[in-house]
């Protein structure tokens, strides 16, 4: 008699969560995303803040007070009103930032992300990508309609703003990108912190108190190169990237000192980008090496 022997399979090693995709991933965490008060809550105080400040700014704007204006400086001035908001929206968007990752280390809900997707680096580049592209989204579309409400307003203090210049555009997408930046930074803050008070208090003091000391060297030392050094910090960095200077004179920037360097809106939007890298850089190598 002859037995037939079936080899039994063999067993193959699972991780649980290693076969998630990251599309898998990015799903969960927008839907994470969508689910929480404090997104909705900052959207909408961004998207107020960046109208409402238009608003308020093209009904009292006077204008050139019957100076001659070239097209140039009136478009200038049109982005200047439209975008006068930004600065104050970005600091929503720093706690907004902040909270995303902070609030999932203070529920506990982090240990469930990191049991669900091992590879940690997929949640948090999901994450971060999340945060930086809904806020650059809600932030671009308030800033339209900011310039298209603070437009007729200026008409009647005499300033004519040409919708069709493609630098103006330019400039509130821009102030989006910048917002969004600024989210994104307060992220990878948050997320080497784990605390929600700390991340935001770091985050406001990089957006606000940053700039406030680097005014106080600049009126103390006065030497080129503080001034030099100021354009690499985030606020500032951002201003350029949606500025829209004429003859080398700004209205939402403020100026340099002679001698000293001033970015091009694109180098400053690689500033922005590079404090994003670092920040996340830092926290994903942190967030590897903790239990949580």
């Amino acid at each position: 008699m002859t037995t037939t022997t079936t080899p039994r399979p063999t067993a193959h090693a699972h991780t649980a969560g290693s076969g998630v995709s990251f599309a898998h991933v990015l799903r969960s965490e927008w839907i994470k995303l969508r689910s929480l008060r404090s997104t909705a809550w900052c959207f909408a105080v961004i998207v107020v803040l960046l109208i409402g400040f238009a608003l308020l700014f093209g009904a009292f704007a006077s204008g050139f007070e019957g100076a001659p204006a070239t097209d140039e400086q009136q478009q200038s001035l049109a982005v200047s009103v439209a975008t006068i908001g930004v600065p104050f929206a970005q600091l929503v968007a720093a706690v907004l930032g902040a909270l995303v990752i902070t609030g999932e280390y203070g529920t506990g809900m982090v240990r469930s992300t990191f049991a669900a997707v091992p590879r940690r680096t997929a949640a948090l580049v999901a994450k971060v990508l999340l945060i930086g592209v809904t806020t650059f989204v809600v932030s671009a579309l308030a800033l339209a309609v900011a310039l298209l409400v603070s437009t007729p307003l200026l008409s009647s203090s005499g300033v004519d703003t040409d919708l069709a210049d493609g630098r103006i555009w330019l400039s509130m997408l821009g102030g989006a990108a910048t917002i969004g930046f600024i989210a994104m930074i307060a992220f990878g803050l948050g997320a080497i912190i784990r605390n929600g008070a700390g991340a935001i208090a770091s985050a406001i003091g990089i957006v606000f108190v940053l700039p406030i000391i680097f005014s106080i060297g600049q009126a103390l030392i006065a030497k080129s190169w503080i001034y030099s050094l100021y354009e690499f910090i985030p606020p500032q960095a951002a201003t350029r990237v949606y500025d829209y200077p004429v003859d080398g004179q700004s209205l939402t920037a403020l100026p340099g000192l002679d001698g000293s360097l001033v970015l091009e809106p694109w180098q400053a939007l690689l500033v922005l980008v590079g404090w994003v890298v670092v920040l996340f850089a830092i926290a994903l190598a942190l967030v590897k090496r903790r239990d949580v």
